[in-house]
Order: C-alpha cells, then sequence, then structure tokens
C-alpha cells in the first residue's frame, strides 16, 4: 500500500525520507524553549514538539502551562520558523491549538477518546495520533478512522509503546507495529523511543530500530537541565546528547535515502 504523505508547515511526513521532531515534554518557560528551539534548528530537526497540556499519572504533577504554553511555541515557532506540534486534552482547546500550532497530538490516554477524535476529524489541521498503552494494532488503525470519516485525512501514527510485564523500560517499544501499521493503515508511522522506553540511555538503539523498521520520523526529548525537567527528565537528552544522536540518525536517514533512490 502507498503511503500518504501528510504536509505539516514546510514538512513533508511519508514523503520516502524519515524526519526528526525533539523539543521538550513540557514548556516551562520562554526562555527556556527558546534555547531548545535554537538548538533543535541547529541539529537539523524538522520539528518541535512541546507539552502545553499534560495528563498526568498523579494530580499533584505539573500539569503543563496550557494556553499559555501554546502561545510561547507560537511564538517560537515564527521566530525560528519550524512547525509545531503540540498535544489537546479536550474538545474545548482545539479552537486554541488550530490557532497556535501546526499539527495536533492525540495522546496514548486519548486514543479511544472518540468525542475527541471526531471533533478534530472536523479541522483541517494535520493529527498526530498516538497509540495507547493498551491498545492493539487494529484498535489504534480504527482510532484514526474515527478521523478521517469526520473527513481529516492528514494523519501521522505515533508508536511510542506499550505496557507488558517488563519492569526495566517504562513501556515496551513494538518495532512489529511500524510496518504492519504502515502496510494495513497506509499513514506515516513515526517512532517515540523516549515514552516507549523512559530512559535517555536507550534512545539511540531505539531511534535506529525505529529507523530500520520503516519509520518515518523519530520523535525525541530534549532539556537544557534532564534533572530538573518538571516533567520526564529521565527521558529527555540533554542538549548536547540531542545534538550527537541527531548528527548520527541524521546521517542513518541520509544514506537510507541515497540506497533506496540508487534502486
Amino acid at each position: 500500500m502507498d503511503i500518504r504523505s501528510v504536509k505539516v508547515g514546510n514538512v513533508h511526513i511519508g514523503s520516502g525520507t524519515s524526519i526528526l521532531i525533539a523539543g521538550p515534554c513540557s514548556v516551562e518557560n520562554i526562555e527556556m524553549l527558546r534555547e531548545i528551539t535554537a538548538a533543535v534548528v541547529e541539529a537539523g530537526v524538522a520539528m518541535l514538539r512541546g507539552g502545553s497540556f499534560k495528563p498526568r499519572t498523579s494530580p499533584y504533577s505539573f500539569q503543563g502551562l496550557g494556553i499559555e504554553g501554546f502561545e510561547m511555541l507560537d511564538q517560537v515557532r515564527r521566530e525560528f520558523n519550524i512547525p509545531v506540534v503540540s498535544e489537546v486534552l479536550a474538545i474545548d482547546q482545539i479552537e486554541h491549538a488550530v490557532k497556535y500550532v501546526d499539527m495536533i497530538q492525540v495522546g496514548a490516554r486519548n486514543m479511544h477518546n472518540f468525542p475527541l477524535l471526531s471533533a478534530l476529524g472536523r479541522t483541517e489541521k494535520p493529527i498526530l495520533l498516538k497509540r495507547g498503552f493498551m491498545a492493539t494494532i487494529e484498535e489504534w488503525l480504527m482510532a484514526a478512522e474515527y478521523l478521517v470519516k469526520e473527513g481529516n485525512d492528514r494523519v501521522v501514527l505515533c508508536e511510542r509503546g506499550i505496557r507488558t510485564f517488563e519492569p526495566w523500560t517504562r513501556n515496551t517499544l513494538d518495532i512489529s507495529a511500524v510496518p504492519l501499521a504502515r502496510m494495513l493503515g497506509g499513514y506515516p508511522v513515526i517512532v517515540d523511543p523516549s515514552h516507549a522506553s523512559g530512559r535517555r540511555d536507550l534512545l539511540e538503539p531505539l531511534s535506529l530500530a525505529g529507523l530500520a523498521a520503516g519509520a518515518d520520523g523519530i520523535m525525541l526529548e530534549v532539556h537544557p537541565d534532564p534533572d530538573k525537567a518538571l516533567s520526564d527528565g529521565g527521558q529527555s537528552l540533554s542538549i548536547p546528547e540531542l545534538m550527537e544522536l541527531a548528527k548520527k540518525l541524521l546521517k542513518r536517514i541520509a544514506h537510507e535515502y541515497s540506497e533506496n533512490r540508487g534502486n
């Protein structure tokens, strides 16, 4: 099956060459966001990710800056000319996301939120649909159909790991889901090794595995001082670590693209 290409700003996902997406788990302040965005652009990353609304397991954990975070993302995307992806949790947040970001993310916890999916399907914004941590591939693809049914086929899937019995990683990255979802659904698929592993020391091998499996992109989390991050610091790269890993991944992507064009 041919994979449909999804245009996000000036970036094409599923066009035959993989892309990198990187940014903070949570937008904390404009100075931190500007520092990360400058590094992301310098590293050759195509898109910026940043959380403004954060669905946290504990209600006492940092929940994000909300609309203020969207406004900060809008500020840096204009300043650095880079497309931005960020999550919404509820229908009433969609109108703000449409105004401030280039791509709207549906997180793992909301993959089964069918009213939210249907409302997003009535927008024209590209949607990044994360796989639920207990969802089968079929359920994931059917969630995408809720978007398509309402008229929005600008869907990119994100494999972010599923819950298993393994306690040494946050989740288990399902590599088989990457080629399967691409073949069965025809959507581009990106891999999020940060949420899959919960460990920055596993991000390089899991990113390479995702690319080897045919992923259309890799999404990474980065923070200027991961140990002081307000959310998910353990799975975030420092800026120097991002620069080093992005260099390796982009070299691999360029090599694969060159080989494919030669065949």
